[in-house]
């Protein structure tokens, strides 16, 4: 079916490929929003992104699809251009995110406020939320002589261990993802306890705007605030993270080293009424988008 716009055609569903990438990047600057190429060739690679185009070949509208496995998938980037609102294009992109996975497979998103009555619209429901965070100006903090444990570089040699322990952080495996991530990392860390085993770790990742910190995984909030420490201390720049409900007193002492709480987004559901058990060691999500 076609759509039209201010005498623009919009044809039918596209599925992006690399070449489209400036244009999704004019089309997230355009509501405001920072994805970069580096970000949209992990999502591409780690999934697929659905849109629209005018007859000019614009892209007016995207949204993306990330599937971990059979059980879980999420999605994320849809945006509609302002000229090209009130068509129900988000919803069309939306739904057909859900029919490339499995009518079994539960599909987690991260809403804005503007987006929840669409999702709602076609049976999505809160489950959660996470708290986003920035920061201007981080105070570095002193701690690596007070941990019994070791933060160093990661190792490709360490990514099982790391997929393990991202599996019982979020929920469910997500090998190829965090094998993307950690490719596009500009640091990648891991903790060791003093036996030498691996009992978390964490990346960071540079965008236009922010350093993005996460996943952090860790067996407790110092642990996690070392990472995130290890992570920042030499960024000279604006910091993000996002953190899953449940982690107060990780929260409380950002707050003290300059983090400010700007956001509390809701985490929406369909298929399924909760998201996967967790091991509760999950202090910083990758980004919105992956859930």
């Amino acid at each position: 079916m076609n759509i039209s716009s201010n005498s623009k055609t919009i044809r039918d569903i596209k599925t992006f490929k690399e070449r489209d990438i400036p244009g999704l990047i004019k089309l997230s600057a355009s509501v405001g929003w920072d994805y970069d190429k580096d970000e949209i060739q992990t999502i591409m690679s780690s999934g697929k992104v659905y849109g629209y185009k005018n007859e000019d070949g614009t892209i007016v509208s995207s949204a993306a699809v990330i599937p971990y496995g059979s059980n879980l998938a999420s999605i994320g980037m849809v945006i509609v251009h302002q000229d090209y609102r009130g068509q129900g294009l988000g919803k069309k992109l939306t739904q057909e995110c859900l029919d490339s996975v499995s009518k079994d497979t539960s599909v987690i998103l991260i809403a804005t406020e503007e987006g929840k009555p669409m999702y709602e619209s076609i049976g999505f429901k809160y489950t959660d939320c996470v708290h986003k965070y920035l920061c201007d100006n981080y105070v570095p903090r002193l701690l690596d002589d007070i941990l019994e444990v070791e933060i160093l570089p990661m190792r490709k040699e360490d990514l099982p261990q790391v997929v393990k322990l991202d599996k019982d952080a979020f929920g469910v495996e997500r090998r190829n993802f965090i094998s993307n991530r950690i490719n596009q990392a500009k640091e990648s860390l891991i903790v060791k306890n003093p036996d030498g085993r691996i009992i978390g770790y964490g990346l960071s990742i540079l965008g236009p705007i922010n350093l993005i910190l996460g996943p952090i995984v860790a067996p407790d909030h110092h642990a996690a605030l070392a990472l995130i420490d290890r992570l920042a201390r030499n960024h000279q720049g604006k910091l993000r993270i996002d953190i899953p409900s449940g982690n107060d007193a990780f929260m409380w002492h950002l707050e003290k080293y300059n983090f400010i709480k700007v956001s509390q987004p809701p985490i929406m559901i369909k298929n399924s009424n909760l998201l996967p058990p967790r091991s509760k060691t999950l202090y910083g999500i990758a980004a919105q988008i992956f859930g």
